[in-house]
């Protein structure tokens, strides 16, 4: 298992729906997207367990080319708890499994048919 430790800021998104999220610091994407890239699951998602202060869920990172970095999707359930609101920085770790050869092949494989 490989993890990570980073702080960020929080931002909520101007649309509608309103969600939060924490960009991922550029050298940092670049170093997960190496090494992880070929787990993603399509348009850029790439499955992790997030911490956040006393809170750990199962979630996902999802690239963003315009900003050239993750984006860490914050739930509501998440932020009540922990008091997260738009603007705060925070130190987040999130943590990704370290997969075989033979998985990442057959997660290629499933993702391309």
């Amino acid at each position: 298992m490989s993890q990570y430790s980073f702080k960020a800021k929080v931002w909520k998104y101007k649309g509608k729906a309103g969600w939060y999220f924490a960009t991922l610091p550029k050298t940092l994407s670049k170093k997960i997207r190496s090494i992880h890239g070929s787990s993603g699951e399509g348009w850029g998602r790439l499955p992790t367990t997030a911490s956040i202060l006393q809170s750990k869920w199962k979630t996902a990172i999802w690239y963003d080319t315009k900003s050239q970095a993750y984006l860490l999707p914050i739930k509501a359930i998440i932020r009540k708890k922990e008091k997260i609101e738009d603007g705060n920085t925070l130190t987040i770790k999130l943590a990704f499994e370290t997969l075989t050869k033979e998985r990442r092949l057959g997660t290629w494989l499933v993702n391309n048919k």
